[in-house]
């Protein structure tokens, strides 16, 4: 009896610490993995096209979505042999990897020839169908490893990892965290020259308190639902969603204090692995592909605007285009990643492809510099970046480029260092979203940015930098000269206007952060049919959004405002504080269009009623728990059968 009372106390114990799903960070022996799974790499075809014809965009853009849809099944296909044993080199090259080089060879053939339709055919593209399988490791051939660091027996094959910490299956693991006190301090900027731009002008947009999310990117994937694969915040422009034109963003509201930036600012949702299950934990974009957990709404988001250490900036044009760093960096290699990773009070040592591991009283910052030299001619360009460029070392653009106002985003989350001995059970991993094959790495992190400043607004920014002044929301002006501020290169130090950023060499310890907003839960978008607007102040690319030769879901969207935290403004400006009091809303009066086309309805959204959060039930049905439970079962016959044979000695006895 003793000893089935023990069987069912040790099995039930067992039971209650096991981890949740795979995002347990263990193999099932108690090691720590620290190293991924296995992944598809397929070759980037939209960063290869340089030259799209305009009249070929839309088809071109609905191609290369359809491109990263079938990579992501396949990745799904892949995760789901690891679990079921399957997952050997052959069947995975027969069964998934040679299917999706079919898929995959089609969709580039139509690219072809929808450019072939318009101009010249590109060449070298069929080259590009095939992608690999990635063994499961850190990029580097590794295989899975402990906490202590000792090498997996499995070591570097064609198999599928199963199993990996993250709570969706496929990151982060270990490997992906770096203490931030051990990372090296920056050097110093280059020094100004005599006709630098030292001035700054900050926008202050809110931290998207009222949960503006969805999985599109109206840039990337014009016309597409789901483009992204993954859930972005924004802030500023109420009205993004994949079907916005630039009509819709001209008069769509914003959560900026200063109601003439209507730009859209965005980028992908951190998010706790901590078992919550959010709205979108059902939805495509979110936990369908691997990305759940808890969003963590940022305590802080910094927008401001820098000069260059060489020259006056001049406007940047309205709807220009930016995006930096690169959604699949993991796959496709540093060369256009911009992450950057730092904790208050370090933020002169920055990480650009593992997060931070942040001090007590510390929190961390992503920190995103974009590109601040344009072409001159063009909004956007067919692969998002050969029309605007980072300066050299020195601070100057390539030839033919003009310096632009640098667009610093700063965002401040208040989350603790994981506890990665366990695999994040006590203090849950954080990582970023991402499309399922890129495995949560934070060197895919990403910004995205749309101008749609009035045209009045960007000159007093531009007017404002140039004469070396720093200024606010509101017509907020010090009247006084900055101090340098503006950064080269692709994104290395701290961003400005912070208040708490040391100088490079400073060791001094971590600043107290302001107190936390509150995490708001994801809002899932509506997915009601709606029309697809025209793009109507540049020839038309977003007119379409049939999904894999058939008509998709589009989402129905209706404006709402953010409703945001003013800031002080005084002279100088102080740095952001959380007692500051709510800030005015109201949608924005529509300004003129510049085209002739009549007009298309905004194109926000309402998220629904904020649903309580609820534990995330991620293990197998009743077989894999009666397979879990078999030893708790036999050890309560045993304890029954003892107990009989107690009562039955007994009577005897007596």
């Amino acid at each position: 009896m003793l000893g089935g009372g023990g069987l069912v106390a040790a099995n039930v114990y067992a039971s209650a610490t096991e981890g949740w799903g795979d995002g347990s960070g263990t193999n099932g022996t108690g090691q720590v993995l620290s190293a991924g799974m296995a992944t598809i790499d397929c070759p980037d075809v939209g960063s290869r096209l340089t030259a799209v014809p305009e009249a070929a965009r839309p088809d071109v853009d609905r191609e290369l979505a359809l491109l990263d849809r079938r990579t992501a099944e396949a990745y799904h296909r892949l995760q789901e042999s690891g679990q079921t044993g399957g997952a050997d080199s052959g069947s995975v090259q027969d069964t998934i990897v040679n299917p999706l080089k079919e898929q995959r060879a089609a969709a580039i053939g139509r690219i072809a020839d929808a450019i072939d339709r318009a101009g010249d055919r590109p060449q070298g593209l069929d080259a590009l169908a095939a992608c690999t399988l990635r063994p499961g490791g850190d990029g580097t051939g590794a295989g899975a490893q402990s906490s202590a660091g000792a090498q997996s027996s499995a070591g570097p094959t064609q198999s599928v990892q199963p199993g990996g910490a993250g709570q969706g299956g496929n990151g982060p693991v270990v490997s992906d965290y770096a203490d931030i006190t051990s990372v090296p301090p920056e050097a110093a900027n280059p020094p100004q020259q005599s006709g630098a731009s030292r001035g700054s002008f900050t926008s202050d947009c809110g931290v998207n308190a009222n949960g503006l999310r969805n999985s599109d990117n109206v840039i990337v994937a014009p016309g597409v639902s789901n483009g992204a694969h993954h859930f972005h915040d924004y802030v500023g422009n109420q009205g993004n969603s994949a079907f916005a034109s630039d009509d819709d963003l001209a008069k769509a509201g914003t959560s900026c204090v200063d109601q003439g930036d209507r730009s859209t600012y965005y980028w992908p949702v951190l998010r706790l692995q901590n078992g919550t299950q959010e709205r979108d934990a059902g939805s495509p974009g979110g936990g369908t592909e691997g990305n759940a957990g808890q969003i963590v709404t940022p305590k802080q988001v910094t927008l401001t605007f820098v000069g260059n250490p060489r020259d006056k900036v001049t406007a940047m044009p309205r709807f220009l285009r930016i995006i930096t760093g690169d959604a699949k960096a993991f796959v496709n290699g540093p060369g256009n990643a911009n992450a950057s990773w730092s904790c208050t009070g370090y933020e002169n040592r920055q990480l650009k492809d593992k997060y931070p591991l942040c001090p007590p009283g510390s929190d961390v910052v992503r920190t995103f510099k974009f590109q601040s030299c344009w072409d001159g001619r063009n909004i956007d360009s067919a692969n998002h970046r050969t029309h605007v460029a980072f300066t050299a070392p020195d601070g100057s653009c390539p030839a033919g480029f003009r310096a632009i106002p640098q667009l610093v985003q700063r965002i401040v989350y208040d989350v603790k260092a994981p506890s990665l001995q366990d695999g994040g059970r006590t203090v849950p991993l954080f990582a970023v979203d991402s499309f399922p094959e890129q495995l949560h790495k934070p060197v895919t992190d990403h910004g995205d940015f749309i101008n749609v400043f009035d045209e009045d607004l960007m000159g007093q920014m531009v007017d404002c930098i140039n004469s070396g002044r720093t200024c606010g929301p509101d017509g907020g002006d010090s009247g006084t000269t900055a101090s340098p501020t503006a950064s080269s290169g692709s994104g290395t130090t701290a961003a400005p206007g912070s208040g708490t950023t040391p100088q490079p060499g400073d060791t001094a310890a971590p600043t107290s952060a302001p107190a936390p907003s509150t995490a708001q839960p994801s809002e899932e978008p509506r997915t009601d049919a709606t029309t697809t607007p025209d793009r109507t102040t540049t020839p038309d690319r977003h007119t379409t959004a049939p999904d894999d030769g058939g008509g998709s879901t589009k989402q129905d969207h209706t404006t709402r405002q953010d409703h945001t935290t003013k800031q002080d403004r005084s002279t100088p400006p102080a740095p952001p504080t959380p007692t500051s009091a709510p800030t005015r809303s109201g949608a924005a009066q529509p300004e003129p269009s510049r085209s002739a086309s009549a007009p298309a309805t905004p194109a926000g959204y309402v998220p629904p009623a904020a649903a309580q959060p609820q534990a995330q039930g991620t293990q197998g049905g009743l077989a894999e728990t009666g397979a879990h439970l078999w030893p708790a079962a036999l050890g309560t016959l045993l304890a029954l059968s003892g107990l009989f044979m107690l009562l039955r000695a007994r009577r005897l006895r007596y």
